[in-house]
C-alpha cells in the first residue's frame, strides 16, 4: 500500500512532531505539578534527557509515544510503507530507550515510563505515579494543607 499523502505533505506532518513540550509531557507536568511536586525538565547532564526530573527524589519520567516506542497497545501499529526503515527506526528506539534506562539506574536514579495511552485515565496514572515514586512524603503532597500568613489565620477565625 502506498502513502496517500504527497511526499511533501507528508514531510509537512512530520516536521510537526516534536521530541520536547509535547502535549503528553504537558499534560504530565501539570499533573505533577498540581500534586505538590516540583521539578526540572530536559536535564542534559542526564542519560536521555529525561522529559521530568524529580532531583528531590533522585526518579526522572519519560513520557513515551506508544506509537515511537513500541508500547504493547492499539497504538502501535506498524506502517505499511517503507518498512524496512521504520523497523530499524523503531528497534533503535526500543535499544536506546534500555540503555537510557540502564545508565540512569547505574547512576542511581529511578526511572518511569508513562506511555501516552494512560494519560486516558489520569487517576489511574496519578496514583500509578505516587506509587512508583514511592516516598512516604510524596503519597501526602496533594493532600497537605496550603500555608497561609498569620494575618490570613486571624481573618479566617
Amino acid at each position: 500500500m502506498t502513502d496517500h499523502l504527497s511526499p511533501s505533505h507528508r514531510s509537512w506532518n512530520m516536521s510537526r512532531i516534536h521530541s520536547k513540550n509535547t502535549k503528553p509531557e504537558k499534560i504530565v507536568r501539570s499533573m505533577l505539578f498540581s500534586m505538590g511536586f516540583r521539578f526540572r525538565i530536559n536535564r542534559k547532564d542526564l542519560p536521555g534527557k529525561p522529559d521530568v526530573v524529580l532531583p528531590k527524589y533522585k526518579t526522572v519520567i519519560f513520557v513515551h509515544g506508544c506509537f515511537w516506542h513500541r508500547h504493547n497497545c492499539k497504538d502501535t501499529t506498524m506502517p505499511k510503507s517503507n518498512t524496512d526503515f521504520w523497523e530499524k527506526k523503531f528497534s533503535a528506539n526500543v535499544e536506546r530507550d534500555q540503555r537510557v534506562k540502564s545508565e540512569l539506574a547505574a547512576l542511581g536514579w529511578k526511572v518511569i515510563t508513562v506511555w501516552e495511552c494512560e494519560l486516558k485515565d489520569l487517576e489511574i496514572l496519578k496514583l500509578k505515579l505516587i506509587s512508583r515514586i514511592n516516598d512516604e512524603d510524596l503519597m501526602f503532597a496533594a493532600e497537605k494543607p496550603p500555608k497561609y500568613n498569620n494575618s490570613l489565620k486571624k481573618q479566617i477565625n
